[in-house]
């Protein structure tokens, strides 16, 4: 399988991490929680996989569409 970056879907700050480097992960599963304009929303999987890099901590702030982690 090649390697999937999954992006942000918008511009918010990251509250929580749901998974580890190292994880198998399914297509659809909730990988962390971004909080924008005070909601809560998940982020989900876009591919069945192995986290292969999360390029972010909680606290941070990211942008719409920026690379958040990898998928092996």
């Amino acid at each position: 399988m090649a390697r999937v970056a999954v992006p942000s879907p918008m511009a918010g700050a990251i509250k929580e991490i749901m998974v580890a480097v190292g994880d198998a992960v399914s297509e659809g599963q909730e990988i962390l929680i971004l909080e924008s304009m005070k909601m809560e929303i998940p982020v989900e999987s876009p591919a069945a996989g192995i986290v292969a890099a999360i390029l972010i901590a909680p606290g941070d702030t990211v942008d719409e569409d920026q690379v958040i982690l990898h998928l092996d």
